[in-house]
């Protein structure tokens, strides 16, 4: 982080503070409208770093950057009686089915240069966030093929986390501006699997089943306690204003 956001966002205890957005639903174009903004006030240093979470509602299959093959009868599909929404990201990687899961956000700079270094610094909370809760995570292991692959959830790289069983269970991806990163993922709390299979055309290679108590808030909850320890600063929440939500509106695609 540069000095002059260090200066600018930090604590009496020089922890930097980062903004916490509160869990937030809204459609998916609504939620990458945000995600894009919030980087690009962070590097234009009008905006700290920020951690937050939020669901797609509708439904939405959210498609890489740079992802341009895909089914054409994903355009068609409904769940539940509602269309489901085709979604770009700002990022990259494979088609993301946005059904039962808890997307994460962290908007920051100052991390190392090596993109896979930057995945696993940010990954730490998430790691360490479920750890407490009593699921283990560790890294995934797929070679390059997986770009031939058009589910996300097919295959895990490097980037993403697997349980110890191999089940793939958050996929993240990743946009860097220079000094400054978006990386956002989906954690697959609740998947319907037969949705799953009617998209990718195949069953999803098995689902981590989360012990009931295990609420959203109290997942929330750990991650957040997590961030802040394995990423060093301080969090203040702070929802999106009225002023924000207009610019937001405004470079929505």
């Amino acid at each position: 982080m540069s000095s002059q956001l260090t200066t600018q966002f930090t604590t009496h205890n020089s922890k930097p503070v980062w903004r916490l957005i509160p869990l937030l639903d809204a459609p998916g174009n609504v939620q990458m409208a945000i995600d894009r903004w919030l980087l690009e006030q962070h590097q234009c240093g009008k905006h700290p770093p920020t951690l937050r979470f939020y669901t797609w509602s509708p439904v939405a299959i959210s498609l890489g950057y740079h992802q341009h093959k895909y089914p054409q009868d994903w355009q068609k599909l409904t769940w539940q009686g509602e269309k489901i929404d085709l979604v770009r990201r700002p990022t990259g990687g494979r088609a993301v089915l946005h059904q039962g899961d808890l997307t994460y956000a962290v908007v920051t700079s100052g991390l190392p240069s090596s993109r896979i270094q930057a995945y696993t610094k940010i990954c730490e909370f998430l790691i360490q966030g479920w750890r407490s809760l009593g699921i283990n995570l560790h890294y995934g292991k797929a070679g390059r093929g997986y770009i031939h692959n058009p589910n996300c959830f097919g295959t895990a790289t490097g980037a993403d986390l697997v349980t110890t069983d191999g089940c793939k269970f958050i996929g993240s991806a990743q946009l860097r501006r220079g000094d400054f990163i978006l990386q956002h993922g989906s954690m697959g709390l609740h998947p319907d699997n037969h949705l799953f299979t009617q998209v990718f055309g195949t069953e999803p290679r098995g689902n981590i089943q989360l012990p009931l108590h295990l609420t959203q808030e109290k997942i929330i909850t750990a991650l957040i306690t997590a961030a802040q320890d394995c990423l060093a600063m301080e969090l203040h929440v702070q929802p999106l204003s009225q002023e924000e939500w207009r610019v937001i509106e405004g470079v929505k695609e």
